[in-house]
Order: structure tokens, then sequence, then C-alpha cells
């Protein structure tokens, strides 16, 4: 079996806010399947995130939607460079996410991390496999 397609649900408080968001980043938007409760935010074509109003989420689960001060979930995002990293974590931050933590150079690999406006966590990294050591 080969998964080609993955789609991540997450709750957010307001629908139009993080498209914004997201679209500030540089992220296209799938409007075929986004509305007044959901946007679907294309990472590229085989990985959706969808942004949920938390009414919205809980119909699909009989789970409480986490509170603000908990974490249930990080996403971590592979992009082609440092340089992307950081230009994705910057853009974050300056329209209105918070660092997560300082950028770190494992030498093969690069990560750096922001909480996005809805206090998602997400790890944005670098990877070079050939380079990692034996």
């Amino acid at each position: 079996m080969k998964i080609n397609q993955i789609f991540v649900n997450l709750p957010v408080k307001d629908i139009q806010e993080t498209k914004e968001f997201w679209t500030n980043l540089g992220f296209s938007v799938n409007e075929q399947i986004s509305d007044e409760r959901a946007v679907c935010i294309m990472m590229n074509d085989t990985i959706s995130i969808m942004f949920l109003t938390e009414e919205f989420f809980e119909t699909f689960s009989e789970r409480p939607v986490p509170k603000g001060d908990t974490t249930q979930v990080l996403v971590a995002i592979g992009l082609d460079s440092r340089e992307e990293v950081d230009q994705v974590v910057n853009a974050a931050v300056a329209n209105g996410a918070t660092q997560h933590e300082e950028p770190q150079d494992h030498g093969w690999m690069y990560q750096n991390s922001f909480w996005d406006i809805n206090g998602h966590g997400w790890n944005v990294i670098f990877a070079d496999p050939s380079q990692i050591p034996s």
C-alpha cells in the first residue's frame, strides 16, 4: 500500500485570520474544499492542512478540542534549503506567529520552528540524509 495524499486536520478559532496567515507565508488555498467552517492550505500537491473551526472540528471526534495551553501535535515540514527554512519561519513570525525555539544545526539537518497564530507547533526543517554520520 502507498499513501497518495495526506490531510492534517487542525482546530482554529478564526478561519479568515488563519487563511490570511498561511497565504501571507506563500501557501495556496484549495477553494473547492474551503468555506466559512474550513480552509484547505496546500503545502504541495499531495499534502494539505485542513484548518477547521473548533465547532466543526468537534463533529469529527467525541474528544474535546485541546485548550491553548496544551500541545497535541507538532507538525514537521521539510523544505529544500536552510534559507527557505528561515524564510518561512521569519515570515510566520512577521505575520503573528511566535518563535518556538532557536534554530538548531545538526550538520545533516537544520531546524527552525514557530507556534502559529492558533498555537499549533511547526518544525520547519532542511535535511541532507547523505550527511548523516555513520
